[in-house]
């Protein structure tokens, strides 16, 4: 006849003779509780902690979520910051003031007579780069302007508006055009 389960785990002396004791008197006082309906209180022990491991993995999953959201909204930052740096157009003598409106405020950069004039007809962008401490302007293509907004749409952008050469009929001043190049 074949050895019980626990007379080979004794045999291999993976168990000893006060470990199996043990278990064979914890399984007698289980099935005892089962049998005179004592087992409600380990029922009740068991599904608060199974409510409770329910609750830790929510709100283990919920941290997790807020804390891939930051990664991403980092990653998208430095995505941004990349594409100001790698992609910036630096004026060679930058003489010229040009200025641009920032929310309420009037800021400017010094750029050079040909960046002007693409800034002016709105072939280039201005872009805000925030560095800790201190917020820096950027001239930018059309083309990464766009690949920016499209990544952070609320980040600052400024494209001069192209304004054609529509004129009102009735316009007293329609032959005096202003100059492009009008500073003030």
């Amino acid at each position: 006849m074949a050895k019980s389960l626990q007379e080979q785990l004794m045999a291999a002396g993976l168990v000893d003779k006060k470990k199996a004791k043990k278990a064979a008197k914890e399984m007698k006082h289980q099935d005892h509780l089962q049998r005179t309906g004592q087992d409600n209180d380990l029922d009740a022990a068991k599904a608060k902690a199974e409510a409770a491991r329910k609750e830790k993995a929510e709100r283990d999953r919920e941290l997790n979520q807020k804390k891939e959201q930051e990664a991403q909204v980092k990653a998208i930052a430095a995505q941004v910051r990349q594409l100001v740096t790698t992609n910036a157009i630096k004026s060679e003598k930058a003489d010229i003031k040009y200025q641009f409106i920032d929310g309420k405020k009037v800021k400017s950069i010094y750029v050079d007579q040909a960046i002007w004039d693409r800034l002016s007809r709105g072939q280039l962008a201005i872009i805000a780069l925030d560095l800790p401490g201190e917020k820096k302007y950027e001239v930018l293509p059309l083309q990464i302007a766009e690949k920016i907004r499209q990544r952070k749409d609320n980040h600052f952008i400024y494209i001069a508006e192209s304004t054609a050469d529509a004129m009102e009929e009735d316009d007293p001043y329609a032959a005096y055009q202003i100059p492009d190049d009008l500073m003030w």
